[in-house]
């Protein structure tokens, strides 16, 4: 069948401005019902026709019209991937929705509601415009007193909104975080995606990371962490890492279980969430009892993993190697002997990334002692005739603090001349002098500012 839609469209129109109520609901549910069918720009003319019928007043007798209307306004938003939601927003539907949610019955509520979660689901552009007609405040307080089926699509809504930068700066005054984390544990995954997004993004202020803290984010965070396909744990674990970036939440995150779920993003195919678990780790291992757990996933890794994964684990080594409560768990993880067949046997990036954990571990007397026995020094001369310039620069630079060890000294005797050496030796006096001497001018500054105050004397 190939139906006359002009006409058809044409009789509807008629029927809308002048037919009997019966007629009206009659006309609309039959849009409703041939939606799928009609071609999108039928639809799409439908729509300011539709839209004035939602701006009747609250009477009894318009209550069955507006139900129809927004179940039928619903409808046409979910058609097509929501292409014509964008349509349905950009006419005064939304604010319509709005005024009549306060003084809906079950019935309309629901409908409403389902019609303005199509529209901000489907057409970005429907946020901006709900939010800034209010329906932020209309969806929070719906909220307050909702425990019903519309909770679920409210609490989506709401996740929809907060991706605004708007709704996330009066979010708190409207005592909306509790909501948000809620909408992190409930709803669709993209839904509990975006909640999650916004928590990150909110997170990143000291208050409001406290505020999310003290509400319970972090177990529902970490529970979408485990729980989720890839990219929502890519986003789970990125929002995670902002909430734990303070000394106050670093064991707290890590007790809610989220370093070995840092391990498998380390391990996992997406580069990204390889950056996100090596800033993860970073910050959680400065609580001495997470370096020890995370020392021992990157051991895993190192054994275990691709190359990709290996030069990620390597590179937090090197920065763990830097605090000064893991020199010892790195020695005792059984890291180094493996560090030391990757610089041997893996692959120039690897290669490349090792080098440069091995390099600063060398700056740690046992540390050097542990590399030896490994087998590290000969591997290290002969990297310094390496192509890469990173990885022979690396190999100097550790054989450099060999070679101011008296017990090993003698060891890289070999080395000592070739120009690889020479030059990051030069580099490393250079450092050196220009560090002493930066330190004499901060010295120099100090004692001169202190003597503009006597009494800071």
């Amino acid at each position: 069948m190939n139906p006359d839609w002009e006409k058809a469209l044409n009789q509807f129109e008629s029927v809308v401005a002048s037919g009997t109520e019966a007629l009206r609901l009659e006309a609309i549910t039959k849009l409703t019902h041939f939606a799928r069918s009609a071609p999108e720009h039928v639809l799409a003319r439908t729509i300011p026709v539709l839209a004035r019928l939602l701006e009747e007043g609250p009477l009894d007798n318009t209550r069955s019209i507006q139900e129809a209307t927004a179940y039928c306004l619903y409808k046409m938003a979910c058609l097509v991937e929501g292409e014509l939601a964008v349509g349905i927003g950009q006419s005064d539907a939304i604010s319509s929705a709005l005024r009549l949610l306060p003084h809906s019955d079950e019935r309309l509520r629901r409908v409403l509601v389902k019609f303005l979660w199509s529209l901000v689901t489907f057409g970005d552009e429907n946020r901006v415009i709900l939010a800034r007609n209010g329906g932020l405040e209309v969806v929070i307080q719906l909220l307050s007193s909702s425990a019903d089926g519309n909770r679920r699509y409210l609490l989506e809504i709401l996740s929809a909104l907060a991706l605004l930068r708007e709704v996330r700066r009066i979010l708190p005054s409207l005592r909306g975080l509790r909501l948000l984390i809620e909408a992190v544990g409930s709803g669709s995954m993209v839904s509990r995606e975006r909640a999650c997004q916004a928590i990150g993004l909110l997170g990143v202020t000291r208050r409001a990371r406290h505020i999310l803290v003290q509400l319970g984010a972090i177990p529902v965070l970490v529970e979408l962490f485990r729980d989720g396909d890839i990219r929502t744990k890519l986003v789970a674990g990125n929002s995670l890492g902002v909430i734990s970036a303070h000394l106050d939440y670093i064991r707290p995150v890590a007790e809610a279980g989220a370093i070995p779920l840092y391990a498998e993003l380390l391990r996992g195919p997406e580069p990204s969430g390889k950056e996100i678990a090596e800033d993860a780790f970073c910050i959680l291992a400065v609580a001495e009892d997470n370096a020890v757990v995370i020392a021992e996933h990157l051991v895993r890794t190192l054994r275990e993993g691709d190359d990709e994964a290996r030069a990620a684990a390597a590179d937090v080594l090197w920065d763990l190697a830097g605090y000064r409560h893991s020199v010892c768990i790195l020695r005792v993880s059984g890291a180094i002997p493996i560090l030391v067949d990757l610089l041997r046997d893996g692959n120039d990036a690897v290669k490349e990334k090792v080098s440069a954990a091995i390099a600063h571990l060398s700056y740690e007397d046992e540390n050097r002692v542990a590399l030896a026995d490994a087998g590290a020094i000969p591997v290290l001369i002969g990297l310094l005739h390496d192509e890469s310039e990173e990885l022979s620069d690396n190999a100097a630079e550790a054989l450099i603090n060999f070679s101011e060890d008296p017990s090993q000294h003698e060891r890289i005797s070999e080395s000592m001349e070739v120009p690889s050496f020479q030059n990051m030796l030069n580099r490393l006096i250079q450092l050196r002098v220009y560090g002493d001497q930066m330190a004499r001018s901060m010295r120099r500054i100090s004692i001169e500012q202190l003597s503009f105050n006597p009494d800071l004397i």
